[in-house]
């Protein structure tokens, strides 16, 4: 091998080694935040709720304030689900969906306040009629 050809490779295996370990974390998927906004400006956290569904908590900056996402993936379609959006022990959003598409998922996305410091996001769902609840946490 050329110098340059071993350059490429060492730095794809040490490349697949940060991807490894970034996603060794047992279900958790997480990128850095940072204060300067954009895509590369979020969080995101995934789990497995009580039962066979599965969620997905995001946050990022948007314009001063925070862009939160929760979604939960049941791939059953028609399931009604009973949501919350916590900041920092407060209720900020509240509804309830429906599971739809092939993937028998639904999300919800609210811009919220961005308070000064962490921001202690909980995002809880809970299937109409029981069996099922979903609680994603995260730090932004």
């Amino acid at each position: 091998m050329t110098g340059t050809t071993t350059t490429r490779t060492r730095r794809a295996v040490a490349g697949l080694v940060v991807l490894g370990a970034l996603g060794s974390g047992a279900g958790v998927l997480t990128a850095p935040a940072h204060a300067s906004g954009g895509d590369d400006d979020r969080v995101v956290r995934t789990g497995s709720c009580s039962g066979a569904a599965s969620w997905k908590l995001k946050a990022k900056t948007d314009d001063g304030r925070l862009e939160v996402e929760g979604e939960v993936d049941s791939n059953r379609t028609g399931q009604t689900w009973e949501w919350t959006i916590r900041s920092n022990g407060d209720v900020v959003a509240r509804g309830t969906s429906r599971t739809a598409g092939r993937s028998g998922s639904f999300s919800v996305e609210r811009k919220i306040r961005n308070a000064a410091g962490p921001d202690q996001l909980v995002f809880r769902a809970s299937k109409n009629g029981g069996g099922d609840t979903c609680v994603g946490r995260l730090t932004f």
